[in-house]
């Protein structure tokens, strides 16, 4: 095939190499810069070579097509003659073909359903270090199948850039496999940096800064002016590649054409044919950096940036992200400006800025959802991956919860390895989340619906803008975009045909296949298109309208069971819940936007939303920015609370609860979905010890003051903090902390009878604290630390504890005459402290060493008083005065 292909390509010296390689290995690595013609030329001198089919895989379906066609016009055929190509939804070969280009998805699928293999001579792994999911698990389950099934297949890594140690690794085992290397024919590309006049916002989850945007369009229309040639754009999306259109009018004798994957093929088709007498601007998604050769560009315009699948995996949110381009990225986009002919590239960052670019792509498993991935590899009998040759180790986290959502769905078992349910789930061949939808909501709405929802669900650009999922359902209905028709058609009819042929038939389980894979079935024939169903009703101001529901399952106006012809609201709306349980949001209030999703994250729907007010939401699409308080409803339908129920059945849970909340004790029945408050009911006669547990909880939140403490209690404590700080810590202690942790010994008997905060005040809490003593304490207690202590006056007065380390006693001066030392307790450790007093009450006098006092301190209180209080004595030597509490009496 190769001697019938006249362009002397730069790859083609050393595809002799190439191909002894893998006749002596039967694996190899290519490595060749874009431009070279490894695409096109390897495959056609590895088919002469060996005997089967040889199968490429592309990452990307615009690039499987156009690589097929590209092949085709070099042998002077027409696809589908000895080159053929197969994507989703999209077959063109025969018995003739020799090379089928298909997707690294397809591989999977075929991997899985026979890894085998039979007829085909050799696989190769085009475009490796793009390092896309589908593309490792294709590298992956092809290595083990050769190893262990088809030792004479030939397999082949192809890659752009010159990292292929790891892939040889991979491919050769114990012995890495060769590498073979072909020299860049690239002309020179001269570089033009052409930064922002003026900051513009960086990157992220959001949209485009339009005026990075406008920037592009200028830079485009500069390079126009200064460079002949056609002119190759790279934007991150097809968002932006519709705004930097709509800002190119007036080129002369220039025609804008777009290229990205989402496309009909005669768009994709377009974009990569010249167009004679015109001029060319093709605005591209990274799908023209590697796999696609673009003729007639000169020059590049990169805005220097890419979209990324993010995962967040604490909300179970994706979203794309867009981020600054790599440094390797940046290089193969400016090549593509120097494969004809001397090029240009005009970069919108500055030099500066380039030398700070990450130095590689990160690759897709490390960001990625796995959900899908980690079913690929329970399906093909190893959950974990362990012993695979994957390029990289899925991360531990974003496994975990990929498993986590499977065992959900009922696709796999504890231990990770699929079940009957999971074969199912993984034959649709869409993600594990919308094929649940599709099984499950079939037999619900009908298999035709079941399948036109999906299908708008698995490529959310499909039906155009908005965030209404039922409104994009009804334009494609309608037709109004027939390219966008056209696609949306194509799924729906491969969904259909995944589904049971019959009403109650079981889905479609195939036997398993001895060897490294699992049959997951063979490809279904999509058969002819269903005609677009009937829209059911509007929603109504208090939510979707909808039917009575016949008894015992049965179908409205009797008959046997059947799909319930729900609106399509409500339909669209239970596919998407299905899909999507955790996403299930009911409004925070009555007409707002603000909406709390089962899942627990708070969601907002964009300004001027036609979605605002409705109750209840089936959030199909949200995603949150970094530090957004709220994430942001995308794409989503319109339900009601029973809807919500029955996609959200899993969730729905009742919970008793008895709690401390608002200041006392609540006790309640609720029934939940996730997150989401249903319904409330008060509980009559609630789990005594779950009550005492609450009051504790509102002893810590608010304190002790909560209790009902008497001058007894406060007192009690007081000397219990004493005799600890006096005696050492085998007594109690009685701080607030340690009060609140033992809570249950000391308060135990007085919580199982307290039913709301008022009853704490009801406490014995002196009763209550004297539990905490063992018997000798509290034999002890009113020796060691008096609640009392005699004066020689005889009075009994009571001890100050407030301050543990000196206690106080307050005592008038005249009753403590005969006292030499003040008394002493705890065990004679610790002397009280005086405050001694006028007659009037008043200290005149503080001390804990009474004899130093009466030396030196009495006199001159003596001397000061004694004339201002006569009727009381003053003796000179109090020590042997009479004490006495009393006047003299006044003579009459």
């Amino acid at each position: 095939m190769l001697a019938d292909v006249p362009l002397d390509l730069p790859v083609r010296p050393v595809l002799p190499a190439l191909v002894e390689a893998l006749r002596e290995r039967g694996a190899g690595v290519l490595v060749a810069p874009p431009g070279t013609g490894k695409t096109t030329t390897a495959p056609l001198a590895v088919a002469d070579a060996v005997a089967g089919r040889v199968v490429i895989a592309q990452p990307r379906r615009v690039a499987a097509r156009a690589a097929a066609h590209r092949m085709a016009a070099l042998l002077g055929e027409r696809v589908g003659d000895r080159i053929g190509y197969a994507v989703r939804g999209e077959r063109r070969g025969g018995p003739r073909t020799r090379i089928e280009v298909v997707t690294t998805g397809l591989l999977v699928r075929r991997l899985h359903h026979d890894p085998e293999l039979p007829g085909v001579g050799a696989v190769l792994l085009d475009e490796c270090h793009e390092r896309q999911l589908d593309a490792d698990l294709a590298l992956a389950f092809s290595v083990e199948a050769r190893a262990t099934l088809r030792p004479d297949l030939w397999l082949l890594a192809m890659s752009a850039t010159p990292r292929a140690d790891r892939f040889a690794a991979l491919l050769g085992g114990d012995v890495p496999a060769p590498v073979v290397r072909a020299e860049a024919a690239l002309h020179p590309v001269e570089r033009v940096w052409a930064p922002p006049p003026r900051p513009v916002t960086p990157p992220g989850a959001g949209r485009v800064d339009p005026t990075l945007l406008d920037h592009v369009a200028a830079t485009v229309r500069r390079a126009w002016r200064e460079r002949d040639g056609d002119v190759l754009v790279f934007l991150p999306g097809a968002g932006e590649i519709g705004a930097v259109a709509g800002r190119l009018g007036g080129l002369p004798d220039t025609v804008v054409l777009p290229l990205h994957g989402r496309l009909s093929g005669s768009a994709q088709d377009a974009a990569l044919a010249p167009a004679p007498g015109r001029r060319r601007v093709v605005l591209s998604t990274a799908v023209a950096e590697s796999s696609l050769t673009v003729p007639g560009v000169r020059v590049v315009v990169d805005a220097g940036l890419s979209r990324v699948p993010r995962t967040d995996l604490a909300r179970g949110l994706g979203a794309l992200v867009t981020v600054p381009v790599s440094r390797a990225a940046a290089t193969q986009r400016a090549g593509r400006a120097g494969r004809e002919a001397p090029g240009t590239v005009y970069r919108c960052w500055s030099e500066a800025t380039h030398a700070r670019l990450a130095p590689q792509p990160e690759p897709e498993i490390a960001t990625a959802d796995l959900t899908g991935f980690a079913l690929e590899l329970a399906a093909w009998g190893a959950p974990d991956g362990t012993g695979l040759a994957l390029p990289d180790p899925p991360p531990q986290a974003a496994l975990t919860v990929a498993r986590e959502t499977l065992t959900t769905l009922g696709a796999v078992d504890a231990d990770g390895r699929i079940t009957a349910r999971g074969r199912a789930v993984a034959a649709v061949g869409t993600h594990p989340r919308l094929a649940r939808a599709l099984l499950d909501g079939a037999p619900r709405v009908g298999a035709d619906r079941t399948a036109e929802v999906v299908a708008v669900l698995a490529e959310e650009t499909l039906g155009g803008a908005g965030d209404d999922l039922p409104a994009r359902w009804r334009r494609l209905r309608a037709g109004t975009d027939p390219a966008a028709t056209a696609r949306w058609r194509t799924e729906v009819r491969r969904l259909r045909a995944a589904l049971p042929a019959g009403p109650g038939r079981p889905p479609h389980t195939p036997p398993p296949a001895d060897g490294p894979g699992r049959s997951q079935g063979p490809p279904h024939t999509p058969p002819p298109a269903d005609g677009p169903g009937r829209s059911q009703g509007a929603p109504h101001a208090d939510g979707p309208r909808r039917p009575e529901r016949p008894p015992h399952g049965g179908s409205p106006g009797g008959g046997a069971p059947g799909p319930e012809r729900l609106p399509d609201d409500l339909a669209a709306g239970l596919l998407a819940g299905l899909a999507y349980p955790e996403r299930l949001a009911r409004a925070r209030r009555a007409g707002g936007s603000a909406y709390l999703m089962a899942g627990g994250t708070a969601a907002e729907l964009a300004a001027g939303s036609g979605l605002a007010g409705s109750p209840w939401l089936a959030v199909a699409v949200a995603d949150r920015s970094p530090g957004a308080p709220a994430a942001r409803v995308r794409l989503a339908a319109p339900i009601d609370e029973a809807t919500a129920r029955e996609a959200g059945a899993g969730l729905l849970r009742t919970d008793r609860e008895v709690g401390w909340s608002a200041g006392d004790v609540v006790a309640r029945e609720v029934v939940r979905l996730g997150a989401v408050e249903l319904v409330e009911r008060p509980l009559t006669s609630p789990d005594p010890e779950l009550v005492a547990a609450a009051v504790r909880d509102g002893l810590r939140q608010e304190g002790l003051a909560l209790l009902g403490w008497s001058p007894e209690a406060v007192a009690l404590r007081r000397r219990l903090a004493f005799c600890r700080s006096a005696l050492g810590d085998d007594w109690p202690d009685v701080s607030d902390a340690a009060l609140l942790d033992a809570a249950p010994l000391w308060l135990g008997p007085e919580l199982t009878r307290v039913r709301r905060r008022g009853d704490l005040a009801r406490v014995d809490v002196a009763a209550a604290l004297r539990r905490l003593l063992d018997w000798r304490q509290a034999a002890r207690l009113d020796e060691l630390a008096p609640e009392r202590l005699p004066v020689p006056s005889g009075s009994r007065i009571r001890v100050d504890y407030t301050d543990p380390a000196a206690p106080v006693l307050a005592v008038k001066l005249q009753e403590t005459f005969g006292w030499r030392d003040a008394p002493r307790i705890a065990d004679g450790r610790v002397p009280v402290l005086l405050h001694l007093l006028s007659p009037a009450g008043r200290p005149v006098a503080v001390t804990a060493d009474l004899a130093s006092f009466w030396r030196t301190g009495y006199p001159q209180v003596r001397a000061e008083l004694r004339g201002r209080y006569p009727r009381h004595p003053w003796p000179e030597d109090p020590t042997t005065a009479e004490p006495t509490r009393r006047a003299t009496p006044r003579r009459r």
